[in-house]
């Protein structure tokens, strides 16, 4: 196994522990070595762009009642993000947001 698996499998067994294994996200290529080797119980839902991320994301957290996982590309994609991002915190909604770099 190499260290980079280990790495992965730690966080994937960390995410597993706190139920969060739906993944919300539009990736790019800097979210590759993340979705290399993507486990099988996981669910990874695609968004054309990060505002649709952060939207589904909430809606998501808001009908389970549980923080949702976001992953958005970098720079570009934060920015696109932004918008709902301040609607969810308005919300109050539960979200835990990654990006790219």
């Amino acid at each position: 196994m190499t260290e980079r698996s280990t790495v992965h499998s730690v966080t994937y067994d960390l995410l597993r522990t706190l139920k969060l294994t739906t993944v919300f996200g539009n990736p790019g290529s800097t979210e590759q070595t993340f979705l290399q080797d993507f486990p099988e119980d996981f669910t990874y839902v695609l968004a054309l762009q990060e505002a649709s991320v952060i939207a589904m994301a909430d809606a998501f957290a808001q009908v389970t009642r549980r923080p949702a996982l976001v992953n958005v590309h970098s720079s570009a994609g934060v920015g696109n993000a932004v918008g709902n991002l301040v609607a969810a915190y308005h919300g109050n909604t539960p979200l835990i947001i990654t990006s790219g770099q």
